[in-house]
This record gives structure tokens, sequence and C-alpha cells, in this order.
């Protein structure tokens, strides 16, 4: 007799790639399958972006995995769960997400927030505010800009680091917000198909954040899962964080 638990658990872990870059729903895959793969030891792991990145992190702990270092969201949440799940690996965790940055904004910092610290794996977050700023900052960049921006900053640091693993999380924002009446004319889609775009240049795991959140917000609206359409509550903290982990570990799988 087939056992049925076996069969669930080849299941999730066959079908878990595919569903991550369609942007389905990953609510029921198996958590065991986020242990899985060959994970390096002594890895180096850095988070880039915006606020949504940031989340409120102490700049002054700027050392790899601390705690106020890390922010209130995603990131706190996601290295956190690597850190318990991979004690013999000595992982090296770094937060560096400054709110209300845009591209070129981590450019100008990049030889500092990046490539001195040399990660083997880079994941950015970044692309709202080259959007958004343009309706409330006087901001002239177009999504031709945010692109260029993004493929030159990219190439700049596989220059750096040959080796490097890149992690894209898509811009997204959620309907019903409160800040983002104006996003959904068609001109953030660019953005965010721009974002899907160059991960598939670089051969990126890329995160479809905007359809996750599109599909969670169906139960409990905006309101519980992002207020402002931007910012996670700690429950879009928690769906951006098992993404997340599903994309890491699809680099090692």
């Amino acid at each position: 007799m087939i056992d049925r638990r076996k069969m669930i658990s080849l299941g999730a872990s066959l079908s878990l790639t595919p569903l991550l870059l369609k942007g389905e729903s990953t609510k029921h895959l198996i958590k065991e399958d986020l242990k899985s793969g060959a994970i390096p030891n002594e890895l180096t792991i850095l988070f880039q972006g915006d606020s949504i990145t940031d989340a409120g992190r102490s700049r002054s702990h700027y050392y790899a995995n601390q705690t106020q270092g890390m922010g209130l969201g995603y990131v706190n949440l996601a290295a956190s769960q690597l850190l318990h799940d991979h004690p013999d690996k000595k992982l090296n965790i770094y937060n560096r997400g400054i709110g209300g940055h845009k591209v070129f904004q981590l450019s100008n910092r990049w030889e500092e927030d990046c490539l001195q610290l040399t990660p083997h794996v880079l994941s950015i977050m970044i692309g709202v505010n080259d959007f958004w700023h343009t309706l409330t900052h006087d901001y002239e960049g177009t999504v031709e800009t945010y692109q260029d921006d993004l493929r030159s900053l990219l190439n700049r640091t596989a220059a750096a680091i040959p080796d490097i693993k890149i992690i894209i999380g898509e811009p997204f924002a959620v309907k019903g917000g409160t800040a983002v009446k104006d996003f959904f004319d068609g001109t953030f889609d660019r953005y965010r198909q721009a974002s899907a775009s160059i991960a598939q240049e670089f051969g990126a795991a890329f995160i479809p954040f905007h359809k996750l959140f599109a599909e969670a917000a169906q139960q409990g609206g905006a309101t519980h899962w992002c207020p402002d359409g931007v910012h996670p509550s700690m429950a879009g903290s928690a769906l951006m964080k098992e993404a997340w982990l599903k994309a890491f570990h699809s680099l090692y799988a």
C-alpha cells in the first residue's frame, strides 16, 4: 500500500521551484522542504533594498546576525529561521536596506554596503520608490531608468563577485492599501515586469511578491496583510519570509 504522507512530501518537493517561478500560492508547501539542499558552510547572505527590507533596523548594529540590525520585517524572520535551521553552517547574514531608497541610491553606497561584504548570496528588493517618488517626490526617473540602473548595478556586482547568487524580490503594491490608489493604471506593472526581466537576464531566483500579496489579500484584505499597500504587516512579513526562504533554498536544491 502506498504511504500517502510520503507521496505528499515527494510531490511538494518536486513542485517547489515551478510554484515559485509561476507565482502560485506557497501556503501549503511542506515546511521540511525548507531544510533541503546543500547549503555551504560560512555562507554570507546580504539583504538589500528600501524600507520594506530596512523595517526599522538599527544602523549601529551592522555586524552579521545581530538582532537589532535585522529590523522588524521579513529579513528578521528569514534570518532567524535560517540560523535556527542551520546552526552548524556558521551563516553570516546582513541587512543593509535603507528606507526611501531607489536603485541609484543603492549604487551610491554599493562599495561599502555590498562589495566590501563579499556576499555569496545577494537578495535585492527595490523598485517601489523608483515609481512612487515620481508621484510624490518630483523624481523624474522612468521605468527605463529603473531597469538600466538595476542592470548596471548587478553587472557591477557580478564583475566584482563572479560566483554570486542573486535573489530578486518583485516590487509590489496591494490593492486597498491607503497609499497606493495611483499604482494601478498600468505604469507600476511595467516596473514589476522589468524586475522579472532582469531576474531572468541574470539567472536570479525571482519572488513574485505582487501576486502572492494579491492572492493573500483575498482573505483579510489589505488591512490584514499590508495596510498602506506598500509596507507589510506582521502577517505580510511572514508571507514574505516564507516566499524568500523557498527562493533561497532553490539556489542550493
